[in-house]
Formats: C-alpha cells, structure tokens, sequence
C-alpha cells in the first residue's frame, strides 16, 4: 500500500468515526463528561483505526480490530557486587501474639535478634504488647534483622538497630504530622451512636461533649434529628496512625437552636475554643464530670440503697462502665486522693472561689495524680468503679461552695473569660476559614444516616 492509499483510508474512516461521536454529542441525556472523553484521540496504527475513550455505549462495529504480538526484549539482570538485599515488612499486634510469632511474620529469622529482644531492659516496652500497634522491621536476605521499630504508645516509640553483630534499642519521642478530617452526622440514638456511624474516633466525640457541654446537657438535651459536623485532627508518623487529634471546629445542631466552636491558640499556646463573636465555649466548670453517662440518683433526699434508711444524698450519682475516664470539671488543686470511708477511691479538688468538687467511688487513680497536683479542666483524674459502699459502677461527684454543699446539675456556673482583646482580629480570621469549611459539610449528610 502506497502513502497516497494509506492516507484516503485513513481519512475515511476519520471520517466515519467523525459522524459516530456526532451522533454520541447529539443523543439526548448522555453525560457531558462522556462526550469530552469520547472525542479524545483517532490514531492510526499500522494501518488501523484506533479510537480511545470511546463511551461504553458507542457502536464500534465497523472498526477494524487486529491482535499484533511482539516479542519484547528485557535488559539481563545484572547483580551488584557487594549489594544486600533488604526487605522492609509490616504488622500488627493481635490478640494472643507473643514477640516470637510477631518476629515470624515478619520474616525475621534471626536467633542473636531475638536473645538481645529477651535480655534487653531498653526493649521491655516490645513485651508489653497492645493489640492493634504497629511493628516494621527490615530484614536481609538471610532474614537478620536490621531494624525493629514497634509504635508502642500515642507518643513514643522504640527503635532497635543493628550494627555488624550489635544490636542498639532506644525510645524515641513521636512527632506526629496532622491531616484533616471533615465529617457530619445525625443523632439516631445517642452521641456515642453518631459518631460510631460517621466513624469519628471516640476521643473526638468525647471532645465535642466538653466543647458543647456549656449549652447541651448530652445527659438529657439529646433529640432525634439532631446534627453536627466537625473539622479535627488525625496524627501519623512515617504513614502509620498515633492518634485523634484536635478538634478544630465543630458545629451542633440541637433542639432547633445551632451552636458554633473554633479552636484558637493564643500567642502563649494556649488552646480555647470560642463562638464567632469571641466569648468563650466554655464555663469555669463542666457541668458533668464524665463525656456520656445517666444520672442513677439524684442531688437530695433518698433511701439509700445499702443502708435502707432516708438520708440526704450530698451529690449526684453518674451510672456508667468501669473505667470510663473521670474528669477535673474545673481548673483546681488536687487536696486528696485516696481511700475515704463509703466513698472508697476518691479524689477532691480545690478550686478558686472557695469551691471544691469531690469524686468518689473511683476504680483507680489516672497517673500521677497526688496531693498538690495542679489539674485542668477536662483533666483525668481516675476511673469509674465501685469502691466503698457502692452496688454498682458509678461516679459519686460532690460540688461544695463555702463547704455547703450545692446540687451540682442546678447550680449556676459562670462563663469563662472571653477572648482577649488584642487577640479578637487574628481570631475572627481564624473563624471565618474555619466557618466555610463546616458550612461546606452542613449538608453533606451521609444517606445511611437519613
């Protein structure tokens, strides 16, 4: 075939195809997008009309189809001398796993690795194995070991290193990189409910109780229908996941009234959260001391459920799981922790103002809380349980002004401080970027939740 001949053909049957994708552009209802793709390339191939891109419902029929094998010639592999091969394997811990058959899947074969892992005090941490952490290990051909690194906690890590017939094992600080994560829901049933659903980590639905505690009682305020979106930090180091960050907005939806929250750090790094005007989302104290719980009993006069006689109830009982976390509601000294008659573990906190707040009942205490501590609002000060005169797991929580004591669900709690002035402009922008991203998901409601 001569050049002449080849190009008429060519031309005909661009021509042919020039009328097919007409006719697709004409076709009512065809997606727009379909047509751009559909009118990419017509090629030529060794005579052949080929045409990329096509809809999947375009007839092509009439071109032309041919199977053209061609041996392909690859480069010899040439291996370098001197050069180790090294693999680099991952896995997590699982339930019943020991440090043998985790060093077996990933392919570690390597009896001096192993008897330094034993022998070693700086690598203990790898025998105090957690379900769901991460190990990573590189290998050689041989399957010795050449590093171990095991994401042990939300903040360290342990990295062990080898170096000729020695092995090197240190703890190493975690810096976390964020990403940002936007997401929206509905309550169906409860706070806890939603965010499962949405798959917002618990620690980010427990930080939008406390954000939002000032205005929704999420004990009882809760209503079907109610909605919320939040903008919020996930940290990872080297592409593994540490941990739930920052909440850094947040939107709540609640009996028809909405309630907005920004997250701004001050130029000493102080984290708040604060409405779009600049006061603050938060009052000098929480209003429970736990993120979802019900009241078992209230603040007055009851029979008590051990004793069986009427006598005055000093606080309020919260039901909830053993060893749900229990929280400072409010900035304070710790003046006690430990055991105290029916109270069992129990601790209790001077705050300014002449008040103090007691929590009792506790299955233990969170590390390092003592006599003298300095705590933060929102701070864990133990665990729900059910020490001293107790039927059950719960949280006693006692709230005194001038010793007397005040039923803590009714007592009026001031508001914090507002935001500074000198910081209002630097705020407002900070609110307004903000702003439009969970404007953006208002109505980005997943369907499974509708």
């Amino acid at each position: 075939m001569n050049h002449k001949k080849l190009k008429i053909e060519v031309n005909q049957a661009m021509t042919r195809m020039t009328t097919a994708t007409r006719s697709v552009v004409q076709r009512p209802g065809l997606r727009r997008t379909a047509v751009a793709v559909g009118v990419l390339f017509a090629l030529p191939i060794f005579g052949v009309l080929t045409a990329f891109g096509v809809s999947s419902d375009t007839s092509t029929t009439r071109v032309v189809q041919r199977d053209v094998d061609q041996l392909i010639t690859l480069p010899e592999f040439q291996e370098q001398d001197g050069a180790q091969v090294e693999y680099r394997t991952a896995d997590r811990v699982q339930r019943g796993d020991t440090v043998a058959s985790l060093l077996q899947r990933l392919s570690v074969n390597d009896k001096a690795a192993f008897e330094f892992l034993r022998k070693s005090k700086e690598a203990r941490a790898l025998f105090q194995l957690r379900p769901g952490k991460t190990l990573q290990a590189v290998v050689d051909g041989d399957g010795e070991m050449q590093s171990l690194v095991y994401f042990h906690s939300a903040d360290k890590l342990l990295e062990v290193v080898r170096d000729h017939d020695t092995f090197k094992a240190v703890e190493k600080l975690v810096t976390p990189t964020a990403q940002t994560v936007r997401k929206s829901g509905v309550i169906k049933s409860s706070l806890y409910g939603a965010t499962d659903a949405a798959n917002i980590p618990d620690a980010v639905a427990n930080q939008l109780a406390r954000i939002f505690s000032t205005d929704i009682d999420f004990h009882i305020d809760l209503r079907t229908g109610d909605r919320f979106s939040v903008v919020y930090e996930m940290l990872y180091y080297n592409g593994e996941f540490v941990r739930p960050g920052r909440v850094l907005s947040a939107e709540f939806s609640n009996k028809g009234k909405t309630f907005e929250a920004y997250l701004f750090t001050d130029s000493e790094g102080n984290d708040g959260y604060y409405a779009a005007d600049g006061s603050n989302r938060a009052k000098s104290f929480l209003r429970s001391p736990l993120a979802f719980s019900r009241v078992s009993s209230g603040f007055g006069g009851r029979m008590h459920p051990i004793f069986r006689n009427w006598r005055q109830h000093t606080g309020v009982d919260f039901a909830a799981p053993r060893g749900t976390p229990t929280w400072a509601t409010a900035d304070g000294i710790v003046e006690f922790a430990g055991v105290k008659g029916g109270y069992g573990n129990v601790v209790e906190v001077r705050h300014s103002g002449s008040i103090s707040t007691l929590y009792g009942h506790l299955s233990g205490f969170a590390s390092g809380v003592r006599k003298g501590m300095r705590v933060t609002q929102g701070q864990t000060l133990g665990y729900v349980g059910s020490t001293g005169f107790a039927t059950g797991p719960h949280l006693h929580y006692e709230f005194k002004i001038g010793g007397q004591h005040q039923d803590p669900m009714r007592v009026a709690l001031p508001k914090a401080d507002p935001l500074a002035a000198k910081y209002i402009a630097q705020f407002k922008a900070t609110a307004a970027a903000q702003g439009t991203q969970l404007a953006l998901m208002r109505d980005i409601i997943p369907s499974r939740f509708e």
